[in-house]
């Protein structure tokens, strides 16, 4: 741990001094980069500089402890203290989801359950848009279909950070953890007798690759059938009029994205390919994923997208989540976006799982 410390604060000083460089100042890219990196860095270089700290404090209260007894009341609180630090730092130290720092397309679409379903659907894009609010990210509904009762048989949305959010605060690297079937008990509007439905809805959280330096997607030309059709349903004067609406399909993998919401037929295509290109990149960390899953199945991560992972109790006002055992009666307020408990409960599961591995 300490050698992979001491190369992490090595390189943290040789940003500094690059930052401090005129010349990279006179490159936005190169700067943007380096920052980003910088600011990646330092948490793990405070975490380091508080460990010696504590190492230094603990070592100098045994030195005295035999002759001052003040000092050796205070080993066990700073052995204790000296203990955090090493597992702060050992968490930080831990290899990141390259993907951590960027923003999110997130799709929602109703599962069994029909017409329920689908005002279930709409309750987790409505959670999603609040807590992107809570945490200061901006999002957008992309694309849309909605059901007779105003509920979503599909749904997708962006949301990306405002500015540059510090190391595991950025969308992806909290709602990557939302993948997965999410089950909902209640009683349905449509429901005369007051009987207690389950149905479901499933999200697929994708990171956003737009502007992405490092984006090893390519789409060639030939590889993509574009049509173009005309907008349904709400989204102003060009609804039925012009032939705005676009749909993509990647023949190579028969992907087929399409998108209607935006205006003109130029803003749909970037919208589709940009949602296309998110899609492609999560079918190569799945696959990446799959050949690694014996070994690392017990990461939340990895768990498989079809599974139950949580369960909504209107009733009860419950909210359970299935992979790490968090459980809760406030699902009035999970709802309204206080979803910060729920996803710290899998970051937490999922440090746990990679510290165990590192361990092995």
């Amino acid at each position: 741990m300490l050698e992979s410390a001491e190369s992490v604060v090595a390189e943290y000083a040789d940003l500094e001094r690059a930052l401090a460089d005129p010349a990279v100042h006179a490159d936005p890219a190169a700067l943007r980069r380096l920052n980003k990196r910088y600011a990646a860095l330092g948490p793990t270089v405070t975490a380091f500089r508080t460990w010696r700290a504590a190492q230094d404090d603990l070592a100098a209260a045994r030195e005295l402890a035999s002759e001052d007894a003040s000092f050796a009341a205070e080993v066990p609180a700073l052995e204790q203290a000296e203990h955090d630090a090493a597992e702060r730092l050992r968490t930080l130290l831990l290899p990141r989801d390259e993907d951590d720092d960027r923003d999110v397309l997130l799709e929602v679409k109703a599962g069994a359950g029909g017409a329920e379903a689908a005002l279930f659907a709409s309750d987790l894009v409505r959670m999603y848009l609040r807590h992107a609010e809570r945490a200061g990210w901006r999002a957008e509904i992309v694309d849309a279909t909605e059901s007779d009762l105003g509920g979503y048989t599909d749904v997708r949305l962006s949301v990306q950070a405002k500015g540059t959010p510090e190391p595991g605060t950025a969308p992806w690297a909290r709602l990557k953890y939302e993948g997965g079937v999410h089950r909902v008990q209640r009683v349905p509007v449509t429901e005369s007798q007051g009987r207690i439905h389950t149905s479901a809805a499933a999200v697929l959280v994708t990171p956003d690759l737009e502007d992405a330096e490092d984006d090893v997607v390519e789409l060639a030309p030939n590889d993509l059938k574009i049509d173009v059709y005309r907008s349904s349903g709400p989204g102003g004067q060009s609804v039925n009029t012009t032939d705005s609406a676009v749909r993509i399909t990647h023949l190579p993998t028969g992907v087929v994205v399409s998108c209607q919401n935006e205006k003109s037929q130029l803003q749909n295509k970037e919208s589709a390919l940009r949602v296309l290109r998110a899609r492609l990149r999560q079918m190569q960390i799945d696959e990446r994923e799959a050949q690694a899953a014996e070994a690392r199945r017990s990461q939340v991560r990895t768990m498989d997208r079809s599974e139950r992972i949580r369960t909504y109790n209107f009733p009860e006002n419950r909210i359970a989540d299935h992979r790490t055992g968090y459980k809760a009666y406030n699902l009035d307020a999970v709802l309204d976006g206080d979803l910060g408990a729920v996803i710290d409960s899998a970051v937490a599961a999922d440090e746990a799982a990679r510290l165990a591995a590192v361990g092995e």
